[in-house]
């Protein structure tokens, strides 16, 4: 342990290694692909190889083959060991004496108190996804729930397939719209206890840090506006991705929350992220 965590933090002293663990850690759970992790962080092939041949070696990041694709993910048990070890050195085993951990409740003994939960879904054009999720968990626990959505790109409209699956399934699309992240930053901008990101491309990049005691995890899964072929395909697509948010919405709010202290939380909200991924409406 005393080698292994200098050579982390020695690992992860380069400015371009960091980005790439700093984009598996948003990404966590996932297993991201080596092409989009190259694309994402605008690397050659060849340098992307080397810095995450680096992370490996430091035990901070592990790789699978799947087909002819190699995918990455975080080790979160090596990941954790090192802030771990961190907190004790340095801070001597005290929050209090590193505010930044105690601010985000490092030590997850606390529940979350039972009360009303403000939670904002992020994709890139909040057209679809969501706009799915808002919706959905403002019908399916509107009372215990206050439901937001935003896009870091959002469109200008709502996508009508979109609109057309939500009608179907008897949501008010009068109270949606398109927005940008932005509105829900500074002052005055709600509290949120959870964010999730629900496509993978608002997961990459760089989204502000939001205050207090926020829980987040990315919900990933395909987006249906990219669906090809007839307007009953198309269609089909985004009942599919309706069906996919309503079960981990489902799973979510099942969720014992007020019982839950904040590490145990986290597993929860990571581990519906692959649920269901291809479900039907």
């Amino acid at each position: 342990m005393e080698q292994e965590i200098p050579h982390r933090l020695s690992t992860l002293g380069h400015p371009q290694r960091l980005a790439v663990f700093r984009l598996l850690m948003r990404r966590y759970p996932d297993r991201v692909p080596a092409t989009e992790l190259a694309l994402t962080l605008d690397l050659k092939p060849n340098t992307l190889s080397t810095y995450v041949k680096a992370l490996m070696q430091a035990r901070l990041v592990t790789q699978e083959r799947v087909g002819t694709s190699l995918r990455y993910a975080i080790d979160m048990n090596a990941a954790r060991e090192t802030f771990d070890y961190l907190l004790r050195d340095c801070c001597r085993g005290r929050p209090d004496l590193c505010s930044t951990f105690a601010a985000i409740g490092f030590d997850g003994d606390s529940p979350m108190t039972d009360r009303k939960y403000n939670v904002l879904f992020i994709c890139t054009g909040n057209s679809a996804r969501s706009i799915f999720a808002e919706s959905i968990l403002r019908k399916e626990a509107g009372d215990r729930f206050v439901a937001y959505s935003a896009g870091t790109k959002p469109r200008s409209e709502l996508n009508p397939f979109a609109l057309e699956v939500l009608e179907q399934k008897g949501h008010d699309t009068s109270v949606l719209e398109s927005k940008n992240l932005s509105v829900f930053q500074g002052e005055g901008a709600p509290a949120f206890d959870f964010v999730f990101t629900v496509c993978n491309q608002a997961a990459n990049e760089e989204c502000p840090a939001w205050p207090g005691q926020t829980v987040s995890a990315h919900w990933g899964m395909p987006d249906p506006v990219k669906a090809t072929g007839s307007d009953a395909e198309k269609s089909l697509a985004f009942q599919q991705s309706y069906g996919a948010l309503l079960n981990r919405i489902k799973a979510f709010t099942a969720l014992p929350i007020s019982s839950l202290d904040r590490i145990g939380l986290q597993k929860a909200v990571d581990t519906i992220a692959q649920t269901n991924e291809g479900a039907s409406a």
